[in-house]
């Protein structure tokens, strides 16, 4: 006895129901050609995860009921069953869930009953938790069917599910990356095997959304404990499974798909693919990639503008873009101004001519002068400083302000999470953009992604597309003559230590001075990132990176006065 179940790992469009239906309606169709009888899709596929407070409004939960008959009406004119996660309405209650869809009408309905509340989740702000489970027929088997979080916890459905005679379980997810997840995600499935003896297949989501890059990653797992890959990280996919118990036991088996799969525009990994010391960083890499491309196109833009300065932050943001996007979609902005060096603009230039993307160049000279003599009485008796630094970054971003609006495109922002932690960056200037592709990068990151990007085109006999000068020299903002990031901060390398424990780790001050490190530093370190929640506040979404990325995952009042250090 077997039946063939094709894991359909998608990218839907949060609230774009109709645009959802087509892609699921189109994925069902590949999934019936290629030989499935039985479809599944992930947590919350018709809508799109995470909708937020699209679930208060009464119109928007009538839109998915349409949307989700149509995509019932769609699967029964092809003779198509499914798996799909989507909400129900219940006597008030909002329940997400999972819908069994076979001989062309809907067989049951299986809520989510661990609802995550913690990091960048907000469940229980929306929907009830379900209080039972029990199998579903079907192929011949008994399938349990559980929904991402429920997986996570011992005392979860599984066991139940096992106790009630299943033979095995299908878990649809919406599962968010971060560095490391995808270990972990195996290694809690292959928890609930030991636990339950039950083969699970792991579907999970794919694509952007806002802060979040779901990475997909899903594969199956028989009781051996062995993960087998299943769909592409970072890139949606369809794969084939055959259920069977020929051998005397339930077994997950992988199928060859026969037709072709589109090539990827992004770096999506192959699941087959050998891990080797980069892997981390390739995943980050197209994550960010990833993150960037469909907030783009999401929300409808045609395409991105950037200052490009010569320094190491805009030079990876710039490579990013042009991977996510293609270089006809990316146009890059030289803003020289009296401190801008002749090496930096020649980097610029250089990294254009390699990237094959637009550099435009509007000198801040004269501006800067006009405001100044402008400010002049106001000013005078004052020393320069800050004040005039900022005021060149806050004429730059004025200046892109202004491309981009007239353009239509997005102004992508380049700072990354060292600048951001303390500060080092300016309201209204350079932190002026829709989006900040390096948001949750502290500075070394930057770099090694930045080195680790020109090797991967060496390796594929392709020329470095960050010139060598603007990785080897030292950062500077240049608002100032001679002017180093070192001037007013630690070296990034025992900066981005601190901004690791006391931000991404939530250490203490005893904590963080036991690692060896100087007092005075990171008392000073602390005070910045404390002081300058309020940049935050106002500073462009960008990919989560880590556990702890500022936005969801990391949430402190603006006025506060309790003191670490």
């Amino acid at each position: 006895m077997k039946f063939t179940l094709a894991m359909a790992q998608v990218n839907p469009h949060v609230g774009a129901l109709g645009k959802n239906i087509d892609l699921l309606t189109a994925m069902a169709a590949r999934a019936k050609q290629a030989g499935a009888v039985l479809v599944a899709f992930p947590e919350l596929a018709i809508c799109g995860y995470p909708p937020e407070d699209l679930l208060h409004k009464p119109l928007f939960l009538e839109r998915l009921q349409e949307a989700e008959t149509e995509l019932q009406n769609n699967l029964a004119k092809m003779g198509m069953d499914a798996v799909y996660g989507t909400l129900r309405l219940q006597e008030g209650q909002l329940f997400n869930g999972g819908v069994l869809f076979a001989n062309g009408k809907p067989q049951a309905f299986i809520a989510k009953q661990k609802l995550p509340n913690y990091g960048v989740f907000d469940e229980m702000r929306y929907f009830t938790p379900g209080h039972a489970s029990h199998p579903l027929a079907y192929g011949g088997f008994q399938m349990g069917l559980t929904i991402c979080e429920d997986i996570w916890h011992a005392d979860g459905p599984a066991a139940e599910l096992a106790a009630q005679g299943a033979q095995w379980i299908l878990n649809l997810n919406a599962s968010p990356y971060h560095t490391r997840k995808q270990p972990g995600r195996e290694a809690k499935v292959r928890q609930r095997i030991q636990q339950t003896g039950l083969p699970v297949a792991y579907l999970n989501l794919v694509g952007g959304q806002d802060e979040l890059v779901f990475d997909g990653g899903s594969f199956v797992m028989n009781p051996d404990g062995q993960a087998q890959p299943m769909g592409r990280r970072f890139g949606e996919d369809l794969r084939l499974v055959e259920i069977s118990d020929e051998r005397g036991a339930i077994q997950l088996t992988p199928l060859p798909l026969a037709e072709s799969r589109p090539e990827a525009r992004l770096p999506a990994l192959e699941p087959e693919s050998t891990a080797d010391e980069d892997d981390e960083r390739r995943e980050i890499y197209s994550a960010l990639c990833l993150g960037l491309r469909d907030y783009v196109e999401k929300s409808g833009f045609p395409g991105v503008t950037l200052g490009l300065s010569g320094g190491i932050d805009s030079a990876l943001t710039a490579i990013i873009c042009v991977d996510a996007l293609g270089p006809e979609r990316v146009e890059v902005v030289m803003m020289p101004s009296p401190y801008t060096s002749r090496e930096s603009l020649t980097d610029a230039e250089e990294q254009a001519r390699r990237m094959d993307v637009r550099l435009a160049e509007v000198s801040i000279g004269p501006l800067f002068e006009m405001f100044k003599n402008q400010l002049a009485p106001e000013f005078q008796g004052l020393e320069e400083g800050v004040t005039e630094e900022n005021l060149q970054s806050r004429i730059r971003g004025v200046l892109l302000m202004a491309l981009s609006n007239k353009k239509g495109s997005m102004l992508v922002t380049t700072g990354n999470k060292s600048e951001m932690s303390v500060g080092y960056a300016t309201l209204y200037g350079d932190m002026c953009g829709g989006f900040s592709v390096l948001k949750d990068l502290l500075k070394m990151r930057v770099f090694e992604l930045a080195r680790a990007r020109n090797r991967w085109a060496e390796a594929a006999g392709e020329t470095a597309p960050i010139p060598h000068a603007v990785i080897t020299k030292p950062p500077s903002a240049e608002l100032r003559p001679d002017q180093k990031d070192t001037d007013s901060l630690p070296p990034y390398e025992q900066l981005d230590r601190i901004l690791h424990l006391y931000v991404e780790q939530e250490r203490g001050l005893k904590e963080i001075l036991a690692e060896g490190l100087e007092r005075e530093m990171v008392v000073r370190v602390i005070g910045l990132v404390d002081r300058n929640e309020y940049k935050r506040r106002q500073s462009a979404p960008g990919v989560r990176i880590t556990r702890r990325a500022f936005g969801k995952d990391r949430r402190y009042p603006i006025t506060n006065g309790f003191q670490v250090a």
